[in-house]
């Protein structure tokens, strides 16, 4: 152990980072020694799930302000609302069978003895080597420690210092790492913190950047773990500082959200069109990021605008304009998980980074469409439609996948050329300012089966002219066998139109309802949505349950299910999104 005057201690556990892959018991000890930090984030589950409403220290005080991602959990229960937790679990038979957790359990205990009942660490004490020291709070982080990649680094909360190292060496020696080698990777002890990395000198590194501005001071993660609301027992933030790492983020699927195209591995500062890495990785204001956007220079010296190509770049990167601008918008984003009376809700919070695809969905029509369906509704779905979204959305696809520009058009040429209809008008027609797809109740799976689709309880409600909307399908029913044109016809209500399977449906559908008044409508669905999908488990006996009457395990775990809503809006340039789950 090495001590600096007034500085933090330090546990030696190699200086240099492994060259060759890593061997069985530095695995052992990365899994031991990211206890709460690895285990609770990633596989905590039902244990994590029972800790919310953080209170007290949090690791982002023991990162510094160049994080980039950030994923927390707080262990440290809260009296009754602890007890809350465990009870609305402790409903679900399949909880209580598995897990059996008590309100007065130690969850890090548990999560122990899960991590280690393998045995491979067979000697090690939970009361004697881990509880002296080992806090409630944890996190995994990315942090930007000027190389080519982010750092992955844990943070743990410690209660005692010194038993802290004497802890994390007891991990090492009884899991079977080698420090001497660096095979057991590289910690320090700061404080209340215990930082994890992949060596001594990456962890000393994260400990030192902390000292000149904290994560939790950065202006950026506050504004948006703010606007994700609430604490909970898990928080999620990723920064603007991701975005230039979208290239790797690219080739395992949509980091932002959003459908990504192009290829993305050229190299040098204009390896993606008007994107300057360097700059970039330089900046260290929003403004100075924003502007590494703005123009870069190419091979002649001569500035070139975001996005155009003049065939002269360094790089081997084709990156559409488009998608430089979604990496300009991106500001950031946040995530809260939380128990709340009974129900648990993930509400996030992020950047609009695609303006020009959403301002066509800013528009609360569609979650007042579903507010006015009848009152027994089972599950519904509701959005938005701005005119001019149609042509838009095809804008937007044939940008993302330049490459197949010609194609998009080719097939919207033939769906004009095999239906008659005129695109985007009669697309934008058949679809209204908003509409919602429904089921009602009345299910019955039997009678489905023999009887076929008229038995479903199911519809389609469209904000719209209904005599224009039939023209439309007129347009479709000569191209569809006759027992599908059957269903193409509407009904037309007070400024919107009803498609039905069932003719039952189609009339409840025509006289509405107060389905927003209700108590598990309110519950689960935010009242400034835009955009709703809603299942309501208590509706129609039972529905869900009744269906899986035959699977006794399944259906006793789906009973004590109330309703579900997932909800999203736009305010202003962020986008806010809820998912919400509550319990009888």
């Amino acid at each position: 152990m090495s001590m600096t005057p007034g500085g933090p201690e330090y546990l030696d556990a190699g200086g240099q980072a492994p060259t060759g892959p890593a061997d069985d018991n530095r695995k052992r000890l990365v899994v031991l020694g990211a206890l709460v930090a690895g285990g609770a984030v990633v596989a905590g589950g039902a244990w994590a799930a029972t800790s919310f409403f953080a209170t007290g220290a949090q690791p982002a005080e023991a990162l510094p302000d160049s994080t980039i991602a950030y994923a927390s959990v707080d262990l440290d229960p809260s009296g009754g609302q602890k007890i809350e937790a465990i009870k609305t679990l402790r409903r679900f038979p399949g909880f209580t069978d598995e897990i059996d957790l008590e309100s007065d359990e130690d969850l890090r205990e548990r999560l122990f003895q899960e991590i280690t009942k393998s045995g491979e660490c067979e000697g090690l004490d939970y009361d004697a080597d881990v509880k002296p020291w080992l806090g409630s709070r944890a996190a995994m982080a990315a942090v930007e420690l000027g190389e080519d990649e982010p750092a992955p680094v844990a943070v743990v909360q410690v209660t005692d210092s010194g038993k802290a190292e004497e802890g994390v060496q007891k991990l090492v020696d009884t899991c079977g790492g080698d420090a001497a080698d660096g095979e057991a990777g590289g910690w320090v002890v700061e404080g209340d913190w215990l930082v994890l990395a992949e060596t001594k000198d990456i962890a000393e590194q994260v400990v030192d950047g902390a000292g000149s501005g904290t994560l939790a001071d950065d202006a950026a993660f506050g504004t948006w773990t703010g606007e994700a609301g609430d604490d909970g027992f898990m928080t999620f933030y990723v920064a603007k500082g991701a975005a230039k790492y979208l290239a790797d983020a690219a080739e395992m699927g949509s980091m932002l959200g959003g459908p990504l195209a192009g290829d993305l591995t050229g190299s040098g500062s204009d390896a993606m069109g008007g994107f300057d890495q360097e700059c970039f990785d330089q900046a260290t204001t929003t403004e100075e990021m924003d502007a590494c956007f703005a123009s870069t220079e190419d091979s002649t010296g001569s500035d070139t605008d975001m996005g155009t190509d003049t065939g002269t770049d360094s790089g081997t990167g084709d990156v559409p304009p488009e998608l430089e601008q979604m990496i300009a918008d991106f500001d950031g984003m946040a995530a809260t998980v939380r128990f709340d009376d009974g129900s648990v809700e993930v509400e996030y919070a992020m950047s609009d980074y695609q303006p020009d695809v959403t301002k066509y969905l800013d528009s609360d029509e569609g979650a007042s469409m579903v507010g006015d369906l009848p009152d027994d509704t089972i599950a519904a779905m509701g959005f938005s439609l701005e005119k001019g979204w149609a042509q838009a959305m095809v804008d937007y696809v044939k940008s993302a996948l330049p490459e197949d520009a010609a194609s998009i058009d080719d097939g919207i040429a033939q769906m004009e050329s095999e239906t008659g209809m005129a695109f985007p008008e009669d697309v934008e027609t058949l679809l209204g300012e908003g509409v919602t797809l429904s089921v009602g109740s009345g299910i019955d799976p039997e009678a489905i089966t023999n009887g076929g689709p008229g038995e479903i309880p199911a519809g389609i409600t469209i904000r719209g002219d209904a005599d224009e909307i039939q023209a439309v399908l007129d347009k479709l029913k000569a191209q569809v066998p006759p027992e599908v044109a059957d269903y193409l016809q509407v009904t037309e209500g007070d400024g919107y139109a009803v498609l039905a399977l069932q003719d039952d449906y189609r009339d409840a559908l025509a006289s509405g309802g107060d389905l927003g008044g209700s108590d598990d409508y309110s519950e689960v669905v935010d009242g400034d949505a835009q955009t709703v999908f809603f299942v309501n488990f208590d509706a129609d006996d039972d529905w869900l349950v009744r269906m899986t009457e035959d699977m006794p395990e399944v259906s006793e775990n789906l009973e004590p299910l109330s309703a579900f809503g997932v909800s999203s809006w736009l305010d202003g340039d962020v986008m806010h999104g809820q998912l919400k789950l509550t319990t009888d």
